[in-house]
């Protein structure tokens, strides 16, 4: 009986408005936040989550919390800190443009960026995502869990799975809410939808555009 993986970037936080690296720094989900959690939550009604898993961060936690009761799930959170955000470590809070050549790399091509000063890499968090997903997936159970996380997270425990995994970002940060629904069998995992939005596609605003790096030659 195959398993199934919803797994969710949190809504948006103040932090996100202004385009900020947010990291590890807490903080709950604004008002427009929660608007989309619960969008997404009465979206999915009809999907029985035999189980819950989130990054202990509180706009992780919180999304979660509301998509499962707006969904009609009853099931209780279990927090795993390998699916936290990236640490930006010192650079918390800045924007990356405000970071030169560093900043320019976590945008444009972040597998070939320095580990942020005191913080992680994104090797780092393809590494402890991973980890968790793939050992999630050898349970075998046949269980349906809501997975509760990050925008830099979501693409580092996917990379593998991607068709060029060297396309970090794959065209975009996640949006606020987009959930990424996977299939497991045997341990097997394959993509079922990708990205998926569950609200109005005029309500998304991307706050962290991948743009041309300006280190890269014409």
């Amino acid at each position: 009986m195959s398993m199934k993986f919803y797994i969710i970037r949190h809504g948006e936080t103040e932090m996100n408005t202004r385009g900020a690296l947010q990291g590890w720094t807490d903080g709950a989900l604004n008002q427009s936040g929660r608007d989309l959690a619960v969008l997404t939550g009465r979206a999915m009604k009809g999907i029985r989550f035999d189980a819950c898993i989130s990054s202990p961060l509180i706009r992780a936690k919180e999304t979660v919390e509301i998509v499962l009761r707006e969904s009609g799930n009853d099931v209780p959170v279990l927090l795993d800190d390998r699916i936290k955000e990236i640490s930006f470590g010192d650079h918390e809070n800045a924007r990356a443009s405000e970071l030169g050549e560093n900043g320019l790399r976590f945008m444009k091509d972040p597998f070939h960026m320095e580990r942020f000063p005191n913080g992680e890499s994104v090797r780092d968090v393809c590494e402890r995502t991973q980890a968790f997903l793939q050992e999630l997936a050898s349970r075998d159970d046949g269980k349906t869990y809501l997975i509760g996380t990050h925008g830099c997270a979501v693409r580092a425990m996917l990379n593998f799975l991607y068709e060029d995994p060297t396309d970090y970002w794959q065209g975009v940060v996640p949006y606020n809410c987009s959930v990424n629904i996977l299939e497991a069998n045997g341990g097997i995992l394959r993509f079922i939808e990708r990205d998926k939005i569950y609200y109005d596609p005029e309500l998304i605003v991307d706050r962290y555009k991948i743009e041309k790096n300006p280190l890269d030659n014409p």
